[in-house]
């Protein structure tokens, strides 16, 4: 079983929200990190997992997710990230990745110790799924360059609060390992 699985939060993103202004030029900060988290995941056969919001429609298939964030206002920066042939999908309706999700059960059945969260917003959905992921007793790694935000000041406050109070380990996209699964 593979050691580590990456998470993918909310990049399936249309940007018609209140917030999406503020949100944009750090996304495409975050992008490329992203980006390579995905290349090197994949390439090592690391389970990835997107966990995205489903803008309220209740639609369980993520590619009606998909279809409405590439037809949003930023299909730039949904392209790059667009789940393959191979990748998972979860979908939730609030800002932890676990909240009333069937994460925690695809989790114990895939059966990492360790979880790569990479994505948007920082002070919100990372913030409160590296937390639950903590509770849970998984490792959980967030590479900074790899997270966007909406306000620098609470993402630098809840990348602080990940290291010290969930035992995050902070890191670069460059430092992020993932294992072949064996």
């Amino acid at each position: 079983m593979p050691h580590t699985a990456l998470i993918v939060i909310d990049m399936l993103n249309t940007y018609a929200h209140e917030d999406a202004e503020a949100l944009v030029p750090s996304v495409r900060e975050a992008l490329p990190g992203v980006t390579t988290l995905l290349k090197r995941a994949r390439a090592s056969g690391s389970p990835v997992i997107y966990v995205n919001d489903n803008f309220g429609e209740w639609r369980s298939h993520h590619g009606e997710i998909l279809r409405a964030a590439l037809d949003g206002h930023h299909r730039d920066l949904v392209e790059p990230v667009a789940p393959d042939e191979n990748s998972l999908f979860v979908v939730k309706a609030r800002h932890s990745i676990f909240f009333e999700t069937p994460l925690a059960y695809l989790l114990g059945q895939l059966g990492p110790e360790r979880l790569v969260l990479c994505g948007q917003v920082t002070e919100q959905c990372v913030m409160y799924s590296a937390l639950d992921a903590h509770i849970r007793h998984f490792d959980v790694v967030v590479p900074a360059d790899a997270v966007a935000h909406i306000d620098a000041e609470l993402a630098g406050a809840a990348l602080r609060m990940m290291r010290c109070n969930m035992s995050a380990d902070l890191c670069a996209v460059d430092d992020v390992a993932f294992d072949a699964p064996g």
